[in-house]
């Protein structure tokens, strides 16, 4: 106030400076240890403005923090008005916590659009199935596009919704988008038998290797399996697919034939039907099988986003899942824009990388 009128309080000079000190009004303000009252100080004409907390301003920037975290980790807005009614003793309308969740989706849209690196070694697709009540409650996926940079971040590229019936149209949408964004290159994109997809992916960037996703190969071999003959499978189908060459991996699998297809015949009819898809993987260095073959940074990202949609159940409209997805994404880290070291020895990588794609890598000077 001082600062606003340009003199102290009961400084002899403020007198007929046409402004004056008006006492205060007292305001509840929501703060993150629940309601708070402050002594507003006022002017006679009405001009001083509050800087801390301003005009009409009834809750703390850390509550809408809170209520983004809490969104982010799945909760509806009525277990979050209950969480403040719990905790802090406070208040809030759904509509209130809607209002705030909704100030986001501009920064979301902001976000899909953003500029992206110029080439990415390794792209994943990756898609999430949600339930949306629109009309009646259907199951949508949610693509998820992972890119591994040449520093060796994990980088979500984005959020794309479909409607379980995409084809060679829609990933053309997509991957154009990610080009006109600054990608100017993947070397190896990395799918599960999306429809249209190899095609779309060539027609943007010609020089990419569409790989089916090891990963999803042996996500779905266990699926078919009983629980307790997991560990066995899994032991004696990784000398499958960390094999030398395709001849070896081809005498590897006959043995995994011999002993567990009279049991389980699909999943031998799985891996003899991907295996076209598959032995193209044979061909990589050691450290690039590493990276595609890597979980973590997919299966952390992948926990947290299913948690979340796990507890919300289902969401009203495919806007509401995605924002619910993308503060996910935003709690990450402090970018929001997902990253994370992908690997933790990846200069082994790069040089792969570099010899396996020549001139196409250009390693960055920042790292």
């Amino acid at each position: 106030m001082t600062e606003h009128l340009g003199y102290d309080k009961h400084d002899p000079a403020g007198r007929g400076s046409g402004n004056s000190r008006n006492g205060t009004r007292t305001k509840t303000v929501f703060t993150e240890v629940g309601p708070v009252q402050i002594e507003v100080p006022r002017d006679r004409d009405g001009s001083f403005e509050p800087a801390i907390v301003r005009k009409r301003q009834r809750r703390l920037n850390g509550i809408d923090q809170i209520v983004l975290s809490l969104t982010a980790r799945g909760l509806t807005t009525g277990e979050i008005a209950a969480h403040f009614a719990e905790v802090y003793g406070a208040s809030v309308s759904k509509d209130t916590i809607s209002r705030i969740t909704d100030k986001v989706i501009a920064e979301m849209l902001e976000w899909c659009q953003r500029p992206l690196d110029r080439v990415y070694p390794v792209v994943f697709i990756d898609a999430l199935v949600v339930k949306v009540r629109d009309g009646q409650v259907t199951n949508r996926p949610i693509y998820v596009v992972i890119g591994v940079s040449v520093n060796g971040d994990r980088d979500i590229l984005g959020l794309w919704a479909g409607d379980g019936g995409e084809g060679a149209k829609f990933w053309l949408g997509v991957l154009t988008e990610i080009k006109n964004r600054g990608v100017a290159d993947v070397c190896i994109l990395v799918c599960d038998g999306l429809k249209g997809l190899p095609d779309s992916a060539a027609t943007v960037w010609p020089l990419v290797t569409v790989q089916t996703c090891v990963l999803h190969l042996i996500r779905n071999t266990f699926r078919y399996a009983s629980r307790h003959h997991w560990e066995a499978m899994a032991k004696d189908l990784r000398p499958v697919y960390t094999a030398a060459t395709e001849t070896a991996a081809a005498s590897r699998f006959a043995e995994f034939t011999t002993r567990w297809g009279p049991q389980y015949p699909a999943i031998i009819k799985l891996w003899a039907t991907a295996w076209n898809e598959f032995v193209p993987f044979l061909d990589y260095d050691a450290e690039i099988r590493k990276i595609i073959c890597s979980t973590n940074a997919i299966e952390s990202l992948n926990a947290r986003y299913r948690r979340a949609v796990r507890a919300r159940g289902h969401f009203p409209t495919e806007q509401a899942a995605l924002k619910c997805l993308y503060l996910v994404t935003r709690s990450l880290d402090p970018t929001g824009r997902g990253r994370a070291k992908w690997a933790v020895r990846w200069k082994p990588a790069l040089n792969a990388f570099a010899i396996a794609f020549e001139g196409r890598i250009v390693p960055s000077t920042t790292n």
